[in-house]
């Protein structure tokens, strides 16, 4: 498909201009219940040199995707419950990251409901667990290339939005870090 964005687009940028560059851009995941897609409307970004990466101290089995180079999923549990999904973007063995943090829902909506256990749009996918739970993302996508025909991202249909650029959320380090990136005025952003 034309509109796919390949390796090359996520290796051409830094992670916070990738976090930006994202925004618009339509994640799409082809599973065995269907096709689920949404526009990414809300990343957040992690450096190697971020103390809330993480990669910040050094690879170990939990963090290794974010070590095999840009356009790879790294799916990781937090708080023993919830899966987030990111998309790595630095270079081999530097360790960085662009959590995806809401969707606005566009392909797929009664399978995301049905996923979700419920029918209000704005609930899918307006926070990092619950658009993993909406997609039908697992931790069995850790290592997949964004290249893949089951996980990939379409570049954007329209970029008439203003980036607001704020410090991210549900973190206890790097917390004034200016390192998260929403589409104003979109109503499916986790939180202002």
């Amino acid at each position: 498909m034309q509109n796919v964005l390949h390796k090359e687009f996520y290796e051409k940028h830094d992670t916070l201009t990738l976090a930006k560059q994202l925004l618009g851009c339509t994640l799409v995941h082809n599973g065995i219940e269907g096709q689920t897609s949404g526009i990414i409307v809300e990343t957040e970004a992690y450096l190697k040199s971020d103390p809330a990466c993480h990669a910040y101290r050094k690879k170990s089995a939990r963090n290794a995707p974010m070590f095999e180079g840009a356009g790879v999923s790294y799916v990781y549990l937090i708080y023993g419950l919830h899966h987030c999904f990111n998309i790595v973007s630095g270079a081999e063995g530097i360790g960085e990251a662009v959590l995806i943090r809401a969707l606005e829902p566009t392909e797929g909506i009664e399978l995301m409901q049905e996923r979700r256990k419920t029918k209000d749009l704005r609930n899918l996918c307006s926070g990092p667990a619950k658009l993993v739970q909406a997609m039908g993302i697992t931790p069995h996508f850790n290592f997949l290339s964004l290249n893949s025909d089951k996980l990939y991202c379409l570049k954007p249909q329209n970029t008439d939005y203003q980036v607001i650029t704020t410090t991210r959320i549900g973190i206890t380090q790097g917390v004034d870090l200016p390192y998260r990136f929403y589409i104003e005025g979109n109503r499916f952003v986790s939180r202002k």
